[in-house]
């Protein structure tokens, strides 16, 4: 069986044209060839003439420069209808394993956010360090098409979602289910890594999950604390939209491809049409510090209907705290004070404040008592977890 391995950094990266072997096959090449039926696949899809818009998928060990993707296609909108019962039961989630499958899409992407840029980099000097072995999951998430099999990233039940309750509804999976997310994602021709999923979809599930928590411990757990921190900020502040203002205020500050009127949520976008299941479980709102920049409505669920959108503060997750704080600011309030009001333009805890910086918490937290009073910075209680955050009044300061 080949075996699919992250590259190490320095492997060329290769970016083809939709349907090619080297797309499909990442490690075809170099001394190994894609099997023999799929090249003959690949050459007659290669030689299909075809509507829509493509990304292609380029080696994860190649930073890129960010793109903007302004795809050529039309715009199109998916619509739900949502009656009463399920407007009363929408919640928010948050999901260790959709930032997960959210940080190896970017790696294989060819658009990667600027914000996420010094992520992309650490990720990649930490696969050169040593490799990942994923060649179970890596080609279902990366490939040639416009989607992913969706059992991979289950709905959360709740913002506290943990990691291990995310892969047990993962291997819980049905095989009926297993097999039809398949066929929606690559058609009735499957790639191997699909056939022998769909062929053992048991067997396949426990492997793949044991993939994916391995991702998680080397991608996104060393920084789940921060990333969590803005997960929880984001989750916050649109429970207070929602209290104050509905799911209609909620939802139009949600996402600008997203609005929502008469108990219909719209979501325009550049794709293709979409058929979304919607089913009586109840709105998921999910955010994603990972993921794309665009709105994503999970279309095929049996529990869940899930709105995945990009958190807010990503913008200054990785930049926060590693600029100096302003001259004029460091003389208004001293170094340590400063510093905590640069680094707070992403939410943290008094803890993550500490280890960042070396200091106790207990010093910390004499810090942020001033720079509250003065209105400078906020704390909330999130869970068990109080997070703190630069204000307008901070930002204002700071430009």
């Amino acid at each position: 069986m080949t075996r699919q391995v992250i590259p190490r950094r320095g492997r060329a990266a290769h970016h083809t044209r939709r349907g090619s072997v080297r797309n499909r096959y990442p490690w075809a090449g170099r001394g190994r060839a894609a099997p023999a039926s799929s090249t003959r696949r690949a050459s007659t899809r290669a030689r299909r003439k075809s509507s829509s818009t493509t990304t292609t998928i380029g080696d994860p060990a190649s930073v890129r420069t960010p793109c903007s993707c302004a795809l050529h296609t039309r715009v199109v909108a998916t619509e739900l209808d949502l009656d009463v019962t399920e407007l009363a039961r929408t919640r928010f989630g948050v999901s260790p394993l959709s930032e997960t499958v959210a940080a190896l899409q970017l790696l294989g992407g060819r658009a990667r956010p600027e914000a996420s840029l010094r992520w992309v980099r650490w990720a990649v000097d930490e696969l050169a360090r040593q490799p990942l072995d994923l060649h179970r999951t890596w080609p279902l998430i990366v490939n040639d098409r416009s989607s992913w099999p969706q059992f991979l990233v289950p709905a959360p039940h709740d913002a506290a979602t943990t990691l291990d309750e995310d892969l047990a509804t993962v291997r819980r999976t049905t095989a009926d289910q297993v097999r039809a997310s398949l066929c929606r994602v690559f058609g009735d021709d499957l790639p191997d890594s699909a056939a022998q999923l769909a062929a053992r979809p048991a067997e396949g599930l426990h492997a793949i999950a044991a993939e994916l928590r391995r991702a998680h411990d080397r991608l996104v757990a060393p920084h789940w604390s921060r990333i969590r921190a803005v997960l929880d900020a984001d989750v916050a502040y649109r429970a207070r939209q929602l209290a104050s203002g509905g799911l209609e205020r909620l939802l139009a500050d949600l996402h600008p491809e997203l609005g929502f009127a008469d108990g219909r949520l719209v979501l325009r976008t550049a794709s293709r049409d979409r058929e979304v299941n919607r089913v009586p479980g109840g709105l998921v709102l999910m955010p994603v510090v990972l993921g794309s920049q665009h709105v994503l409505i999970k279309g095929n669920s049996t529990t869940r209907t899930t709105v995945r959108y990009p958190a807010r503060g990503v913008g200054a997750l990785w930049t926060a705290g590693t600029r100096p704080a302003p001259g004029r600011v460091v003389r208004l309030l001293g170094r340590p004070r400063a510093e905590l009001l640069e680094a707070l333009q992403t939410p943290a805890t008094t803890a993550d404040l500490a280890a960042a910086f070396g200091v106790s918490a207990s010093a910390v937290s004499q810090h942020l008592r001033v720079l509250r009073e003065n209105g400078l910075v906020a704390s909330e209680r999130t869970g068990r977890a109080v997070l703190h955050l630069t204000t307008a009044r901070g930002q204002d300061l700071l430009l």
